[in-house]
């Protein structure tokens, strides 16, 4: 039965996209397939197998030493300050994102990263027959920033027409940057959020490209990459890195500050109108019905839509802290369903963020995605709600 259901969200959910469509006829339902397809082996293979759940094991380990490492760093800096019981979300969560983004500078400025991406995108390009552009931004955008992704192809924005730039768009919204990948693994399961990555990689584009269908001919299909590091050597590579993730973190924590106290005082507003009801409890039950077909539980299903809807008015971060302290009780798959839809950067700040990269890049065309934003975020949040999906069938 569950498996009924998750294919009928599958359903509902292109369906959603198939109506939003502004060339249906041009839609490439091949290349779709077979995104769909690779999202089931994955997450089967990594859920189901014990080669997956080898290799799941690995990189977690491996990103838990990394996060070791950089506490080793923020103790030696912060080591006498007096903390309580629970630690300082700042100090134990944010500040380990300096670390990681040292890490993927110089991994960029040794063209590690650059090589990975670059033949990554070729291979989906290859298969899926996606513009090539699109898809090298489809797999940048799981190691880097949304405005740092775009910037990697800002050289190729005056080939871009709107569909081609809504699919860009909804990559950089429907990802993470691996750089604050760390900090998500403090709070939530690891293997749900390192399956989450590919998944959304691939629900990004297959949602967006029903919605934003693109044909282009040969003599436009090419990447030209630009280095968005411009670090002139190792350690030049490392002061910029750490600088950036200094500035990734003050503003997660800035944004924290600002989206939690908002929310404290609309909920107080709730409270005082409608006797007590909470934003999150309305999210709750606008979300409830798709949260069924994707595999939730009916007994969970409230709690677990009201922190879905947390995360699209808010952001990702203010909803995996409230969603932590309700792990112990919910079942796996719920924790499974919501970690995966959490892993995303589909909320409304974001087409802030990725509208203002775009306008300092091409301001004529920063203008069309600001006139696009609303559709952007449904977009992205189906491609999220796509992925939890697929991974609830295999929970």
């Amino acid at each position: 039965m569950d498996i009924l259901l998750g294919i009928l969200a599958v359903g509902v959910i292109l369906g959603i996209a198939f109506l939003m469509s502004n060339d249906r006829k041009n839609i490439n339902f091949k290349g779709i397939g077979i995104m769909i397809g690779a999202q089931l082996l994955i997450t089967f293979f990594m859920f189901n197998t014990e080669i997956g759940q080898t290799i799941i094991s690995g990189i977690s380990w491996g990103f838990n030493k990394l996060i070791e490492f950089g506490t080793q760093g923020v103790n030696f800096v912060l080591g006498g300050v007096e903390v309580g019981e629970n630690g300082v979300f700042f100090f134990n969560v944010l500040l380990i994102i300096i670390f990681f983004a040292t890490i993927l500078s110089v991994l960029t400025y040794l063209k590690v990263l650059p090589f990975i991406i670059k033949y990554l995108g070729w291979g989906l390009s290859k298969i899926t027959g996606l513009p090539k552009v699109e898809s090298f931004n489809a797999v940048n955008s799981i190691f880097f920033g949304q405005s740092e992704a775009l910037l990697a192809i800002k050289s190729q924005f005056h080939n871009l027409n709107d569909n081609r730039l809504y699919i860009v768009s909804a990559s950089a919204m429907g990802s993470v940057s691996a750089s604050i990948v760390g900090a998500y693994l403090n709070m939530l399961p690891d293997q749900y959020i390192l399956v989450a990555l590919p998944l959304n990689m691939f629900s990004a584009l297959i949602v967006a490209s029903i919605i934003s269908p693109v044909k282009v001919s040969k003599e436009e299909d090419h990447v030209d990459i630009q280095d968005v590091s411009n670090a002139k050597s190792f350690f030049e590579a490392m002061g910029n890195g750490a600088l950036d993730g200094g500035k990734i973190a003050l503003i997660v924590a800035s944004m924290l500050i600002a989206f939690i106290a908002s929310l404290e005082l609309v909920n107080a507003i709730f409270g005082a109108v409608f006797n007590g009801f909470t934003l999150q409890e309305l999210l709750g039950y606008i979300i409830a019905p798709i949260g069924l077909l994707m595999g939730i539980p009916t007994a969970e299903v409230l709690d677990a839509g009201a922190i879905m809807g947390t995360k699209i008015v808010t952001n990702e971060f203010v909803a995996m802290l409230e969603f932590q302290s309700m792990l112990d009780g919910v079942s796996d798959k719920t924790a499974g369903i919501v970690t995966v839809f959490l892993t995303s950067f589909a909320n409304f700040s974001s087409i802030g963020i990725i509208a203002g990269t775009v306008q300092g890049i091409d301001s004529e065309k920063g203008g069309r995605v600001s006139g696009f934003g609303l559709k952007l975020l449904v977009g992205a949040t189906l491609g999220s709600m796509l992925s939890a999906t697929i991974a609830g069938l295999f929970l």
